[in-house]
């Protein structure tokens, strides 16, 4: 899993949790408020020693038990006012945050339905999970807690030193006496706990990876007996989390015995201390009353220091994390080639996701006619601005490649290109099968088309226009597609067909689609077209799957269509009567097929074969039978596969 990390020399909390910042601050008055309302609670504290010292020194002193009653009344009031004023400061972070962590959440959302198909093919869907769940959990409870009281408790500590000094100069500097150890293990406890926290929130991401393939897989880990080793690598991962959970423990419990332990006996010495001279007659006893006092109430701001910090390190991290992803440079939504690495560095604003989000690898986009301006005359602008030129004739018509080479971007440079010089004309109207051997490069190609990667030279245009010139949007509503592997989402049948529809489409769009794909199953599923298929469509079998995925690619009436074996998972007698069908779509639209049964290529005007990342020959169907022994051997293989 590829990731941004920082080295350790060059890490910096402060500096990755400073890039929260825009999303903090429109609710800045209400954190600022909170922190005030927080640091006058802590103050409202400090004041209670000063009362008891007064009490002590006074009323007690004086043997005054309406004076006695008077203190414990103030004490009372101090205790209830701190109280109400920490309840207040509760209420104020509340909502604001809760919103901050939801906009954080549907940012990152955006941002991933943006960034390249090379970007998702390098990270674990688990890692990206963690980071919009987890990690964002870790910050809110940042952003409400240690962040505030980080600053309370530093104002407590200052504060409450100041009053103990006043009272009593050596009995402060015996209290001040822990400050230098302590603070130089803060800095050694923050160095090391950093590394473990960002190693834990690593972990947790593989280990949620492990758990969303398990249940997605779970017919494949049933079907083949496995559940014995997946749970054995799932104990496995979750031991080595368990084990750096431990170290953090560790790491925490050594830092609380130091803070704890310091500053108590530093209390113990000043304790003995204040007693020689109160018995000396040097020191009142309210005074060291009020002393020893102020000392316990600092107790907890010294005592949390070490899990505030251990908190702040967790939130640093989960910080990276986060920015790790949103710093992929996403596909450009204006023309122009995109740099398709996810590699870059977006603007650090936490809010570079406010484009709509990419058309997902397999769901079907359609043609809109105010995007589709035809070919001809000088030059015509398009939707968004994008012109197209002349075309006389056909010449420049239709999907052209031109000189396309694509190697993958994280592929070593010494590497032989996935698809080399690759020049195919597919005239407007007509539709182009694909043949080619396993492995030759046939799906890449199809996914050039809408630019789920980008070439690494030469060009493809449509109707003549280069393709990275057109705005991503455009272009996407031009091509419809659908892949061998087809994905349904956790939605109604409808609502997965009709995710290829232009604006506004209708009951009939709808019917139309399926009756091509030959999708009459669904109006006997229980709700009809209202049936939810659950996660990925495993409710469906293959074959189902693939006609929903087909009909989404043809519900829009696309001007060109993108099909990738689509009826590879059909029986022989379905796969006839879509082929029938489709037939009528095939002819209002140019089409580029990915086919591997002769019956699918026979749906194609010519065939084009793919041989070792090359166009090796073009032609139709019985004349490359003829002439191409290659073309030859892969048909007749397909025969005797269809046969069987």
């Amino acid at each position: 899993m590829p990731t941004t990390r920082a080295t350790a020399e060059d890490r910096s909390a402060v500096r990755s949790l400073l890039r929260l910042w825009p999303y903090v601050r429109p609710v800045r008055v209400r954190l600022f408020s909170a922190a005030l309302v927080a640091v006058v609670a802590s103050c409202v504290g400090l004041v209670i020693p000063l009362v008891l010292k007064w009490v002590v020194d006074g009323p007690v002193a004086d043997g005054d038990p309406a004076g006695v009653w008077l203190g414990a009344l103030y004490l009372l009031l101090l205790g209830f006012a701190e109280a109400l004023l920490f309840g207040f400061r509760r209420w104020l972070v509340a909502r604001p945050l809760s919103g901050v962590e939801a906009a954080m959440r549907a940012d990152l959302y955006r941002h991933l339905q943006r960034l390249p198909v090379s970007f998702h093919d390098r990270w674990a869907s688990g890692q990206l999970l963690s980071r919009g769940t987890t990690d964002l959990m870790l910050l809110r409870m940042f952003l409400a807690f240690p962040l505030t009281f980080l600053l309370v408790n530093g104002v407590t500590i200052l504060v409450g030193v100041i009053i103990m000094l006043v009272q009593d100069l050596t009995l402060g500097l015996v209290i001040l006496l822990p400050a230098v150890p302590v603070m130089v293990t803060c800095v050694v406890f923050e160095k090391r706990y950093a590394d473990v926290a960002r190693l834990a929130q690593d972990q947790v991401g593989d280990l949620t990876t492990v758990v969303e393939e398990s249940v997605l897989g779970i017919r494949i880990i049933k079907g083949f007996g496995r559940h014995r080793s997946q749970a054995r690598a799932f104990r496995e991962l979750s031991g080595t989390l368990r084990g750096t959970e431990l170290h953090k423990a560790r790491l925490l419990a050594a830092i609380w015995a130091v803070i704890v332990t310091l500053p108590e006996v530093a209390i113990g010495a000043a304790l003995v201390l204040g007693a020689v001279q109160v018995a000396d007659g040097d020191l009142s006893a309210g005074t060291l009353v009020a002393f020893l006092s102020t000392a316990l109430a600092l107790r907890w701001p010294v005592d949390s220091i070490g899990f505030l910090l251990a908190m702040s390190q967790e939130a640093a991290t989960a910080t990276e994390r986060y920015f790790e992803v949103m710093d992929a440079s996403p596909e450009e939504t204006g023309t122009g080639t995109a740099t398709g690495t996810g590699t870059g560095v977006a603007p650090a604003t936490g809010t570079g996701a406010g484009a709509a989000p990419a058309t997902a690898a397999d769901t079907a986009v359609v043609d809109r006619p105010a995007a589709t301006a035809t070919a001809v005359g000088s030059r015509s602008a398009g939707r968004n601005g994008w012109a197209q030129p002349t075309a006389p004739g056909t010449a420049g018509r239709g999907l052209r490649f031109e000189d396309v080479t694509f190697r993958y971007p994280d592929a070593p440079p010494d590497t032989p290109p996935v698809l080399d010089g690759i020049d195919l004309h597919v005239r407007p109207g007509e539709s182009m099968a694909l043949v080619g051997a396993t492995g030759s490069g046939k799906t890449t190609l199809t996914a050039l088309v809408p630019r789920l990667h980008e070439v690494t030279s030469g060009k493809i245009t449509l109707d003549g226009v280069d393709i990275t010139a057109i705005p991503r949007e455009e272009l996407r509503a031009l091509i419809s597609v659908a892949f061998e592997e087809p994905t349904l989402f956790s939605a109604s049948v409808g609502e997965n067909v009709l995710m290829g529809a232009g604006d506004n489409p209708g009951p009939e769009d709808l019917d139309r689609a399926l009756d091509i794909a030959q999708a009459g199953f669904v109006h006997a599923l229980p709700q009809g077209a209202g049936t939810q298929v659950g996660e990925q469509g495993l409710s469906l079998s293959g074959g189902q799957r693939q006609r929903l995925a087909l009909a989404r690619a043809v519900v829009g009436r696309p001007r060109f269509l993108v099909l990738d074996d689509p009826l590879s998972a059909l029986d022989v007698h379905t796969e006839a009567a879509v082929e029938a069908a489709l037939r009528q779509v095939l002819a209002d639209t140019t089409a580029l097929i990915v086919a591997h049964r002769p019956s699918t290529v026979l749906l194609a005007d010519r065939v084009a074969l793919l041989s070792g990342g090359r166009i090796a020959a073009v032609g139709t169907h019985h004349e490359l039978l003829r002439s191409n022994a290659e073309y030859a051997h892969l048909m007749s293989g397909a025969d005797e596969e269809a046969h069987r």
